[in-house]
């Protein structure tokens, strides 16, 4: 326990000692007092005012030294997922897909709109979707062609093209989604991607929307370990919350555990009360992802019992 401490006095600072716990300034949220809750035994930590949280050892590698992240490892027995970068980058980079937008694409925060342009907004209104929000997710729409009557959400890759994009119909067709003929297999705007932040997996693009920041939409597939995405995360160790419709537990409960299996941080958004995320307004997601459940080795087990 005291080497524990030591390493992370050297890389957090002084505390102070409540319970079971140990008191530190968080270096997240700078804030002037000591609020960052470190539970040594359990391994997590838990910020009191912006809500940051999950294991020890991330919060050694994003504000210590790679020795200290070691030496942590090695006390607590932990994987070292620094081997995890070396496992990656060993592989060869796909070369990345770019496709082309409908030539029929308005983008709908553009200036002098037709009076046609009002339909897809106010579909997009009902959904709860801002102006602000179709400036980011760089929202259009086709009139006309293959995808007439269908708003398009474009995603782009790390080179700033468009590697795939969504088309959702705003009228009564009978085919909601009419998406191109391309590899499903990409991280949906990859360009914009935080990896040193949590992210959070969602089905469908209007669950992204609602999820905010660094969302991340599966696009109803299954992400396996070959998939892009999942890469992604192991590679970066990156935080996951999962918010997965209420009638995907299997594919949900396969994907904690592949996680888990790479030493993942995973959080478990309860959605069970609403059909999907895309559901729900913003504000009641923020408030479910911050109950979030942090599923761990031990807790898994428990986890899929209740949850079956």
């Amino acid at each position: 326990m005291e080497k524990k401490l030591t390493i992370l006095k050297n890389v957090l600072g002084s505390c102070y000692h409540t319970g079971n716990e140990y008191l530190f300034h968080c270096s997240f949220c700078n804030h002037h007092k000591r609020k960052l809750s470190v539970n040594i035994k359990k391994g997590y930590y838990k910020c009191w005012v912006c809500d940051r949280k999950g294991w020890i050892a991330r919060l050694i590698k994003k504000f210590g030294t790679l020795e200290q992240l070691h030496a942590w490892n090695e006390l607590t027995g932990r994987v070292d997922i620094t081997e995890f970068d070396d496992l990656f980058s060993a592989k060869e980079e796909p070369e990345e897909q770019i496709i082309k937008l409908p030539a029929e694409f308005v983008p709908l925060a553009g200036k002098n709109l037709s009076l046609v342009a009002g339909i897809p907004i106010r579909y997009l209104q009902k959904r709860d979707i801002t102006k602000s929000d179709i400036l980011k997710w760089k929202i259009g729409y086709c009139a006309n062609g293959q995808y007439a009557k269908r708003v398009i959400v474009p995603s782009f890759g790390l080179s700033g093209y468009v590697n795939y994009f969504v088309a959702r119909a705003y009228d009564n067709s009978w085919r909601k989604y009419l998406n191109p003929s391309a590899n499903k297999d990409i991280v949906f705007n990859h360009l914009i991607i935080d990896w040193e932040e949590p992210v959070t997996i969602v089905e469908g693009i209007f669950d992204a929307i609602v999820a905010g920041d660094n969302s991340i939409p599966i696009l109803g597939s299954n992400l396996s370990e070959n998939s892009v995405l999942f890469g992604e995360i192991v590679k970066h160790q990156t935080p996951v919350y999962i918010a997965l419709d209420r009638d995907a537990k299997k594919k949900e409960n396969r994907l904690i555990e592949k996680l888990l299996q790479y030493g993942i941080e995973v959080f478990k958004v309860d959605t069970a009360s609403y059909e999907d995320v895309g559901a729900m307004t913003k504000s009641d997601f923020l408030d479910l992802k911050k109950k979030a459940t942090l599923i761990n080795s031990d807790n898994y087990l428990l986890y899929r019992t209740l949850s079956s």
